[in-house]
């Protein structure tokens, strides 16, 4: 509870199609759902009971409200403000007609604006000698023609490039090339390294006393994941063999280090498979991303309580952790959370990563305190 002794709101599920909030649904709500990854599309779940009507048609199905490709959003109404957890569009209805009636469902599934890009499939030149293009430029372009705005870096710039996918499966495949995230959320397309530099978001705070906002944490930390990545590539000219060994080059979210370099052992090295690029430059933009990929060996899952949190927390940004001690308490980076609105309330269900330990901040004393 907060500590000022004041009761907080619960927390209300806003669903609008086509712009408009589907208030007269709400009653049949069982639960909502959005889950959000790094690594994919943000996927919302609505489930309603189904209900018949005495003409003989079903409240929910036949409204004509829920159909493919309309627009949806879903925001998280905390007392006087909204936040917005997803938008994009519905993707399928199912109707579910079991026996008994009265457990009869539809359940809509919905992507975030992601799906547009995957409707078509494209064979393009997107670059050539003449006019030679960056994958950031690409990207700025098919956001463009997507109506989506855009937030790019520039990225490697092709003599020759060449797409055979759909817009959204060639994004992927460039993004990874550079080390790149790739994201559409609140009708922008990002695509860039990951975000560690920004402010974080609302801090998660265990064992706070009266301002404890998370109901369970916990954190492991694998050391068998290489410090570095040896690669080795045919040269570009001639017969020789580039060999060399790359290190992680993101900003550390705490004071030290988890890799093992000061350990005293010999270097932690993994050869990698020679990676696949056009050009030495992407064999080695391919060969960093994988090197930081690995520099996330500190991983933490949890559980927020909405209604104490008051936010949406959201994957692709920094928060820190309060209230796990001097190691694990400090900034991470926001790999998955699973939001879910029911009758037990609003529950966040995170997952976090860090690359380094120790808090550069220091410990909130107050906090500490209030929980002896």
């Amino acid at each position: 509870m907060p500590t000022d002794g004041a009761l907080r709101d619960p927390v209300e599920c806003v669903i609008k199609v086509d712009g408009t909030e589907v208030r007269d649904f709400y009653p049949y709500l069982r639960e909502a759902k959005v889950e959000m990854s790094r690594k994919a599309a943000t996927v919302a779940t609505l489930v309603f009971e189904s209900v018949r009507t005495e003409s003989g048609t079903w409240l929910i199905q036949d409204a004509g409200v829920f159909r493919p490709w309309k627009r949806i959003q879903i925001d998280a109404r905390f007392g006087t403000h909204s936040e917005e957890v997803m938008r994009g569009f519905v993707k399928e209805v199912k109707a579910d007609c079991p026996q008994d009636m009265s457990q009869a469902t539809v359940t809509i599934t919905a992507q975030d604006e992601s799906l547009l890009l995957d409707r078509e499939h494209i064979r393009r030149n997107w670059s050539r000698e003449d006019a030679q293009l960056s994958d950031g430029q690409i990207a700025q372009q098919i956001a463009s023609d997507h109506g989506l705005s855009a937030q790019v870096e520039p990225g490697l710039t092709h003599t020759s490039l060449n797409a055979d996918a759909t817009y959204i499966r060639f994004l992927q495949d460039r993004a990874e090339a550079n080390g790149y995230e790739l994201l559409v959320r609140a009708g922008t397309l990002q695509f860039g390294p990951p975000q560690l530099s920004g402010a974080p978001q609302p801090t998660i705070l265990v064992y706070a006393g009266g301002d404890s906002n998370c109901l369970r944490f916990s954190a492991s930390f694998d050391g068998h994941k290489p410090d570095q990545v040896r690669v080795m590539r045919a040269a570009e000219q001639g017969t020789d063999i580039e060999d060399q060994s790359v290190s992680p080059d993101l900003p550390l979210l705490g004071r030290e280090s988890a890799g093992s370099e000061n350990a005293g052992l010999s270097p932690f090295v993994w050869t990698l498979p020679r990676p696949t690029g056009a050009t030495a430059a992407e064999a080695q933009s391919r060969a960093q991303a994988r090197v930081n990929e690995n520099a996330w060996k500190i991983s933490a899952e949890g559980e927020l309580d909405g209604v104490l949190y008051a936010h949406v927390l959201l994957t692709h940004q920094t928060v820190n952790v309060d209230g796990v001690g001097s190691t694990y308490g400090g900034l991470y980076y926001v790999d998955e959370v699973r939001h879910t609105f029911n009758q037990q309330g609003y529950r966040q269900v995170f997952k976090l990563l860090r690359n380094a330990v120790g808090d550069q901040q220091s410990p909130s004393s107050d906090r500490l305190a209030a929980v002896r």
